[in-house]
This record gives C-alpha cells, structure tokens and sequence, in this order.
C-alpha cells in the first residue's frame, strides 16, 4: 500500500508552521514556516497610524491566510510527496485568540466601515486590556456562586472570550452590534479551510466557560450588562466539534490555496498546547506538558475532577476523549528573556556575541551558567506578561530584587530564567496540593533547544524532565489529529503511539543544585503571596497609574531659561 500523508499547520504568536507528515510511522519530511506579515499589532493600527492603548495586542486575519497560501504549499514541494497521497489537514491556535466577523465569516476589518476601528481586529491572546471586564466578571460569578467558576481556578482570565467579548461591547457597542460571529481563530481557520463553522470542544471549555454542555445563564450575562445578555445565543453558540473529529472536506478556494486535493478530512480546530500532549506522547493521567515558547502552556490529563486552585481550566475531554484535560500557564516566559536581550543589554555584550557568531542569548546563557545557584543574588517575579497561573492577573508586572552596583545583565538573565522555573514549580505544586498529582514533566517548545534552562526546571522542579523528539511539537500534533479525522487511526492516542516522539528522562535533577533552589524558591514564594495576594499593592496602582498617564495627551516641553554653564555655582562634574 501506498504510504499516506497529512499536513499540520501550527499557528503561533508570529508565524504560521506547516508540516508534512507520514501516517505510518510519523516522520516529519518537510516544513515551512511563514512570518506574519504585520506580526502583533501593540503600539499602532495598520493604515491610520492610531495609537492603541496599553495591554493591547491585535492581528490581522488575513496573515492566517497567508500561511495556508505560503507555508503549506512549501511545505508540500519540499517534501517531494505526491499531493493526492495527501488525506488530511488539521490546524492549531494559540488561544484564546477571538476574530470579530459577520455571519458569513468575514472578519470586520475587513469591512471598510470598520477598518479603521481597532476592536474590528482580532484580539490576540495576550490582549490584556479587557481585565477589568474579567474582574467584574469574577467578582460577579463569586457573589452568585455559579457552579462553573471552581473548575477555572475561581478566577476567569482577561484572555478568554467572554471577559474581551464585554469590552468589545461596552468599548465599541457600533462594531459589538456588527459582530454577527465571535470566533476562536482556531476555529476561524477551520471554517476558512472547509466552508463549516464548528466549534472545538477545547477551546469552548477552556476559554469559552462552557462545562457539562452549558454556557453561563442569560441572567448572568445581563447582570453584567443587560446588552450582554444574549450575547450567548447571537454570537457564540454554534455545534461543537470533538478532538480527531472530521470538521468538512477542503473547499475548492482552500484547495488552491494550499495545493492539496479538495474534499480531504479537514479536522475540528484545536489549542496549539493542548494538540501537542498527543505528538510528545504525554497523555497518561499525571504527565504535565509544558510547552515553553513566548508563553508556556501546562497540561495535563487526570482520571478524576478535582478543582485547584489557579487553574486555567479543566474540561472534559479537553486533551483526550475519556479523561479531564487540566491547563496551567505562564503569560510570559520567552517573551520576557526576548525583552531582556531587546531592551537591557549592552552593546559590548551584543559585539561580543556577534563576534563569537551566536545569539545574544547563547551569550548570555554561557555566562549565566558559569555561576553556582543563588551567586547573583536576585530573585525575580516572571510576571512581565501579566499572571496567567496561579493568581490569574493580568495587571501584574515583572519584579527584579537584589540588584546592586555589582549586578551584570548574566546575572539578571539568570534570574529571569529561574524565575520562570519558579513559576512552573508553583503550578505544579498548586495541582499537587488539591489531588492531582504530577508523575512526569515532558517539555516542548521553542526554549528546549536551552540546554541550561531545561537542567535548571529539573533542578527546580526536582523531577526528572522529557522532552518532545520534535522541532514542530504542535504541528506534529496537528498532523495526529488530521489522521484521525481522516481515518487512517482509530482514536488520537493509538495514532500518538505511532506517530509521537518523545525522549524520556533526558533532565535529572541535581541533588545539591535542587536543595540550593529550595531556599531560592522559598524567598519567591513570599515575594510571589507579598506582591500577587494582597500583601502589597503597588504593582496594581503602578498598572493604573501607566493607564491614566497614558491617556492624557502629550504636553509639550519649554525649555527654561537658565544660565551658562559658568554662571551656575551648582553644578559640578566628576
């Protein structure tokens, strides 16, 4: 028999990946990736040049399009297979990342009178703005006690859909009115593929509050707003689609755009995390995935339904058919080591890598390492992006103690790195203290090819570490899930048996490194409760102060009128 293929298509933060895959066994023989072409919309608007407020994070829907014109037409002549061997496609999302479109699926900036309007774009995962929203939504959920808030930690995020679909409407009711759909991207790309609007089970139990077939009450909704109450049933409700399950055929246009042959399975959309548990072949109950990239995602299946505090979620069948799926996450983690080597390091550190022929990050990560645990004296909080878990908080930012005269940016970076660490000990020990117990943590992302990282979340997290034998954990992932849906495989694990890659204990933990992040992590934790539970404060009134300052227009400077620099007895060099 003839071998037989799919096609993955992972769509991330700035790039869309494709890869081609064999069903028998998994191979990878080709990928391409495509850049957005407008990246993430964080400062201004495309065409009007309006400034966009802070937290704001917008996309252009259009890019997504791009990547099936672009990336999988490459993909597929590089890997020399015959397209009609070709019998599935399936996609990935980062989530929760929503397009505002009318009910034909046109998204509205794409509609000239909305063009110009900044809430007619789609509002990307890392769209922080809507906090507000969330807190109101929590505050609200709380007072009620509606049965669905423990199984999200007891604190809806600001990312998800409901807590951005209210500041789209009390922000913009013209283009609120307009939004016939409010979709997951994941699922955008999906109808675009096939022509069918189906929504997926992940994202709607995740970041769409949906549990036990339910969406919150219509009298909920109106208790935030009485314009939100139907906001369910006009924008959101639509058939929902399992993980593996057959989505539609590939449309004609869809067909075109990516060479493939027209009707083949087109799988229900999926989270770029939650597609990957399968290709790292981590879907036994109590093996955590951490997929580490700009942000990490922590999942996990359990064969019990426990409520832990912080939690992003835990929905039935949100990884696997048949067991709970539970997510975790960190708002920033690559993001924050990017910003770190963007904005803080000096030149003579960026010559020196440049002359050495490596990135400013392999640089710093030699000096980093160099150095025994705790040598820097810092400690930092990696809450640059915000707190995604476990105090769910968008309006928290990034904190740095222990700096002095003698502190070099190796140190800083260092501190950044276990900071992140940290972070994922604190998830795995929020899970662990309500019953969930963590067996295995399995790695992949883009930051596994840091070697020193991955040794020191070892070291921190005293367990051993896997890791992914993939460079497209959720493209691979996707091409799974294609298979399925295609057919070729009768369930998502028996096709992650065949198709996954992972290499198992590759990290141990160092007993003396590990009892020295002990004591490390014990002064995080009190920083961590001191500056994210109530203790202090400022980091909120710091985010408030930013937003008011922000808003009010520029004023312009004079200069004064002082002396000559001889005339004036005050001033002195050195």
């Amino acid at each position: 028999m003839a071998d037989q293929h799919v096609v993955g298509v992972d769509y991330g933060t700035l790039s869309g990946r494709a890869v081609v895959v064999r069903v028998s066994d998994g191979a990878e023989l080709a990928s391409a990736t495509h850049p957005y072409p407008h990246a993430v919309l964080e400062r201004t608007l495309p065409g009007t040049g309006e400034k966009l407020p802070p937290d704001w994070a917008l996309q252009v829907p259009a890019d997504y399009v791009d990547v099936l014109k672009t990336a999988v037409p490459q993909a597929l002549a590089a890997s020399g297979v015959d397209p009609a061997s070709v019998i599935g496609i399936a996609t990935d999302f980062t989530a929760c990342t929503m397009v505002p479109t009318l009910a034909d699926g046109t998204p509205l900036c794409e509609v000239p009178e909305f063009a110009d309007r900044k809430h007619a774009f789609v509002k990307l995962w890392k769209h922080h703005a809507a906090q507000p929203h969330a807190d109101r939504i929590n505050a609200l959920a709380a007072e009620r006690g509606e049965a669905w808030l423990p199984r999200y930690g007891g604190l809806i995020s600001s990312e998800w859909e409901f807590a951005k679909g209210l500041q789209l409407l009390e922000e913009d009711p013209e283009v609120y009115a307009a939004t016939a759909r409010w979709v997951e991207a994941a699922d955008w790309i999906v109808w675009q593929l096939c022509g069918t609007y189906v929504r997926n089970a992940c994202t709607a139990g995740y970041k769409g509050i949906r549990q036990d077939g339910e969406y919150p009450s219509r009298e909920f909704l109106a208790a935030l707003n009485p314009d939100f109450a139907d906001f369910v049933a006009d924008k959101l409700d639509q058939p929902i689609g399992q993980l593996g399950e057959r989505a539609g055929g590939l449309a004609a246009e869809a067909a075109r755009w990516t060479g493939l042959p027209e009707g083949i399975a087109v799988a229900v959309g999926n989270v770029d995390a939650h597609v990957t548990a399968p290709a790292a072949r981590a879907t036994e109950p109590g093996q955590m995935l951490a997929v580490m990239g700009t942000s990490t995602c922590h999942v996990m299946n359990g064969d019990t339904l426990a409520d832990v505090p912080g939690m992003c979620g835990v929905v039935d069948g949100g990884i696997i058919a048949g067991l709970y799926g539970y997510e975790a996450g960190q708002s920033g983690v690559g993001d924050i080591f990017g910003w770190f080597v963007d904005t803080a390091v000096p030149p003579a550190y960026v010559q020196a890598a440049a002359e050495r022929g490596i990135s400013v990050h392999q640089h710093l990560t030699e000096l980093a390492q160099e150095q025994q645990v705790g040598e820097h004296g810092l400690i930092a909080l990696d809450w640059h992006g915000g707190n995604r878990s476990v105090l769910v908080d968008a309006e928290l930012s990034g904190v740095v103690v222990g700096q002095t005269l003698a502190t070099r940016p190796e140190d800083t970076y260092r501190a950044l790195l276990e900071a992140t660490a940290f972070g994922t000990r604190t998830i795995i020990e929020s899970f662990e203290s309500s019953g969930v117990p963590v067996t295995e943590l399995v790695v992949a992302g883009g930051l596994l090819k840091n070697a020193f990282l991955m040794q020191t979340y070892a070291d921190v997290c005293r367990r051993p570490l896997s890791v992914i034998d993939s460079e497209q954990g959720p493209a691979l992932g996707s091409a799974i899930h294609a298979a399925v849906a295609a057919g070729a495989h009768p369930d998502v694990p028996a096709a992650a048996a065949v198709m996954g890659k992972v290499l198992r204990g590759v990290y141990t933990p160092d007993p003396e490194r590990a009892d020295a992040y002990d004591a490390l992590f014990a002064e995080y934790t009190l920083l961590h409760d001191h500056f994210g539970r109530g203790g202090n404060d400022v980091l909120h009134r710091l985010r408030a102060i930013r937003r008011a300052a922000s808003a009010r227009p520029a004023a312009a400077v004079t200069e004064p009128e002082t002396p000559a620099m001889e005339e004036r007895p005050d001033v002195f060099s050195v």
